[in-house]
């Protein structure tokens, strides 16, 4: 719920009556009281009508930006000396910031706990792919909140947190939205004939797919500015969040001109490590292509700004800039070590920019300790919206650091843990966090496992940020705090629900998606690497009612001739894949309620894999 206040408005209508003064739900009615009372209620009429309509206008709007792979140093402001974000820099001098800001090693882990102020393991999103990116959907998301708040709220970019209902943005609170499936373009779960498109994309809008013009990024900010737009036309608060796949690889569609003018620049101020002159051939044409897609993100946060400008609502939008984990590449990290997937502090820190000039002076500075947990908490309190009784967050609201010089911030402990495999393990790949000390065991996020007792490390990042000095021998009592710390925190976060880390179903057959194309995202993985094309898997679903599907098997690139033998649950039928075709296998199948496993094997000269693409139609 809202606390609303009193703002100034116009009178309504003579011949109205208020008929209620609960500001959240103010109605009129057309009984016309006596003439020497009509001036008394218009004016009460005005106040409460204010109530619903104006109250709205003067709580801030919200844009939150989040790059995906950019890197905690890839900024001039934090000083890179090579790629260039003027608008960013620009925006650093008028914002609030915090430059001790966490996020988790990668990606969907880092977007589940950014939508929900939890930590990412209760959310069931534990991974980036093979199905353990997808959020429980009891999870209440910021775009649920400020929604039901009177908010309109949009997406443009990169969801990753589920491609099928009820799983995705749209059915998570976003009643706009723009994305493209799984965690990035150029991956399976692009659409048959658009793969790896940067350029002219083909991208999901509110559900359907629909063939795009332009480069990723411009379109991302173009669908939000023209959201802004409408939003501000009907006088609607706003919630935007516009979460870029860019640097994200893969890096061979970038933009043109910017990369001509990064193409022949010297990156070795950037470079961590001394490279061969063939190895730094390469890393510069992979490093001219990231810093062409940062500066193609700066340019837009510059049109944004431009935008709100002209709108005359950048006073009281907050803006808020963020990355999504470290760099993906081994590059300048300021003054840590690490890159993305990693737990050291260069894999899991992120510069967060505030811009809200009617409430944050610019410069406004805090080296408190805060994560990506606590921005959903933040937000609900700039904008005056209550957390749901019982509800539980982890993160707490970092505003007081921004506006209040003096303000409270106790001490508390931050764990960030990331690693493949469908169930987290206990001291696999994590760092828990509490200023200065960070412990960690950097054991491997490609692992689903590691064996024996766990090597930890432990370092004093205010005297040592670069982690170059182990002193776990040193202070035995800090790591006997920390490690029960951490292990309340797993307990903790691992008893959320029962059956904490199984993965979520897809829901088929419904009207909010009678279509659902099931890729190998969110595939549940058996076999092979879980990409390849020799890869097989299944996908879990639900389906609430019987019905008749028909079922489209897709292949990527030339195949020869084959069966697909398809089961779903005790249902079992074959059918005929014709060579190098790789749509139009159909069956008609009728599947029964509950819940399936859904498999397709396809035999291809002997060998079992799985097809590229399922596409399950409700008849």
């Amino acid at each position: 719920m809202t606390r609303s206040r009193w703002p100034l408005c116009d009178f309504p209508q003579h011949g109205t009556m208020l008929t209620t003064h609960n500001p959240q739900t103010t109605t009129l009615n057309n009984m016309k009281p006596p003439n020497n009372l009509r001036i008394i209620a218009s004016l009460v009429g005005c106040v409460a009508t204010c109530f619903s309509h104006c109250a709205a206008a003067e709580r801030p709007n919200v844009i939150v930006i989040m790059s995906d792979d950019q890197g905690g140093g890839d900024y001039g402001f934090l000083g890179n000396e090579v790629i260039r974000t003027p608008e960013l820099d620009a925006m650093h001098k008028r914002s609030g910031f915090l430059s001790k800001f966490y996020v988790s090693p990668v990606c969907a882990p880092t977007r589940a706990s950014l939508m929900t102020g939890r930590y990412n393991y209760r959310t069931r999103c534990i991974d980036t792919f093979v199905g353990r990116a997808m959020m429980d959907t009891d999870e209440v998301t910021m775009a649920e909140l400020l929604r039901d708040a009177g908010y309109r709220t949009g997406i443009y970019g990169k969801w990753h947190l589920g491609d099928n209902y009820p799983l995705r943005a749209m059915d998570q609170g976003f009643q706009d939205s723009l994305i493209h499936r799984g965690g990035g373009i150029g991956q399976p779960s692009d659409p048959i004939g658009a793969e790896g498109k940067y350029t002219d994309p083909t991208l999901v809008k509110n559900g359907e797919e629909v063939s795009m013009k332009g480069y990723c990024t411009d379109i991302y900010f173009d669908a939000a500015m023209e959201f802004i737009g409408k939003s501000t036309k009907d006088g609607d608060n706003f919630f935007t969040y516009i979460a870029t796949n860019a640097p994200h690889g893969p890096f061979h569609d970038v933009p043109p001109e910017l990369y001509e003018e990064y193409k022949n620049v010297d990156f070795t101020p950037i470079l961590v490590n001394t490279l061969s002159p063939k190895r730094m051939a390469a890393e510069t044409d992979t490093l001219a292509r990231i810093a062409a897609m940062i500066t193609n993100i700066d340019q837009n946060v510059g049109r944004l700004f431009k935008r709100l400008d002209a709108l005359g609502v950048l006073d009281n939008t907050i803006v808020v800039y963020l990355n999504d984990n470290g760099p993906n590449t081994m590059r300048f990290v300021g003054n840590m070590r690490g890159m993305k997937t990693g737990v050291d502090d260069g894999g899991i820190r992120s510069p967060l920019l505030f811009h809200w000039p009617a409430k944050v002076a610019a410069g406004a500075t805090s080296d408190a300790m805060s994560a990506h947990i606590d921005l959903l908490p933040t937000i609900l309190d700039a904008c005056e919206v209550d957390v749901p009784a019982n509800h539980k967050l982890d993160g707490r609201s970092f505003l007081p650091l921004l506006t209040k010089p003096d303000a409270a911030w106790p001490a508390r402990q931050l764990v960030f843990q990331t690693h493949r495999g469908n169930e987290p393990q206990r001291y696999h790949h994590f760092a828990i966090h509490e200023d200065p000390w960070k412990l960690v065991h950097p054991s491997g996020f490609g692992k689903e496992s590691f064996a024996g007792e766990p090597k930890l490390e432990l370092y004093n990042l205010s005297s040592d940020p670069r982690q170059q000095k182990n002193v776990v021998a040193e202070f035995p009592a800090v790591v006997d705090r920390l490690k029960s710390g951490y292990e309340a925190w797993f307990a903790d976060v691992s008893s959320t629900r029962p059956d904490n880390f199984a993965p979520p179903r897809i829901v088929i057959g419904t009207d909010h998606e009678t279509r659902s194309v099931l890729t190998r995202q969110d595939w549940r993985h058996e076999s092979g690497q879980p990409w390849a094309a020799n890869s097989n898997g299944y996908w879990l679903l639900e389906a609430p009612a019987a019905a008749e599907y028909e079922i489209e098997i897709l292949f990527a690139g030339d195949h020869p001739a084959g069966t697909a033998t398809i089961t779903a649950g005790e249902i079992s039928t074959q059918l005929e894949v014709s060579a190098t075709q790789q749509r139009g296998h159909l069956k008609q199948l009728k599947l029964p309620p509950g819940k399936m496993k859904l498999a397709v094997d396809v035999v291809f000269n002997g060998k079992t894999q799985g097809p590229h693409q399922v596409i399950l139609t409700r008849k």
